[in-house]
């Protein structure tokens, strides 16, 4: 369940690591964004955790299952049918979009190089969150304007005291200048 644990992180990692990569190449526009990431893990550990979650999910009420549903929108995550792909919305506030460099998630560090018009390569590095291991990445992003992106990662992590790497195919898109319930990404 681990290597579950650190896909939904970095994929709600990566959208703060596009706050700072895309404020290098130009201004990302503020108000509700969509990140989609398709996972694959060397282990195959990723993906059996994802269809294991899938299967307790179909299997509980229709109510259970909405209140789950709804949780997890709260937080801004739906996940995808094909059981690899999550999906995360995150509010970007008009100050957050203003500024040169968002800041890091908490225990993170990251270096942003510019490499084109509108490519960035990235690395990061992250504390394991409550007693998880650390978890490290590296990848590059291009930007298609102020509201999408493509961009392509291989995270390296321990699953079951064993290394294993994620690879990652991330895109994002602008919804709309409003939010809704949504709060602003710290």
């Amino acid at each position: 369940m681990h290597l579950l644990a650190v896909a939904v992180t970095t994929a709600a990692l990566l959208p703060g690591a596009l706050g700072l990569a895309h404020a290098q190449v130009q201004k990302m526009r503020p108000g509700l964004w969509e990140h989609s990431v398709v996972m694959k893990s060397q282990s195959g550990q990723m993906e059996a955790a994802m269809a294991q979650m899938q299967k307790s999910m179909a299997s509980m009420t229709p109510a259970q299952r909405k209140q789950m549903e709804q949780m997890l929108a709260q937080q801004g995550v739906a996940m995808g049918p094909g059981g690899n792909t999550n999906t995360v919305k995150v509010c970007i506030s008009p100050e957050q979009a203003d500024l040169d460099r968002i800041p890091p998630q908490e225990g993170c560090t990251q270096n942003v190089q510019r490499t084109g018009p509108n490519s960035v390569a990235m690395a990061f590095s992250c504390k394991g969150p409550q007693g998880q291991p650390p978890t490290t990445g590296e990848g590059t992003m291009t930007f298609n304007g102020p509201t999408a992106y493509t961009g392509q990662f291989k995270v390296k992590t321990t699953s079951n005291g064993k290394p294993d790497q994620l690879d990652m195919a991330q895109t994002g898109k602008w919804l709309a200048a409003d939010c809704g319930a949504l709060k602003p990404a710290r």
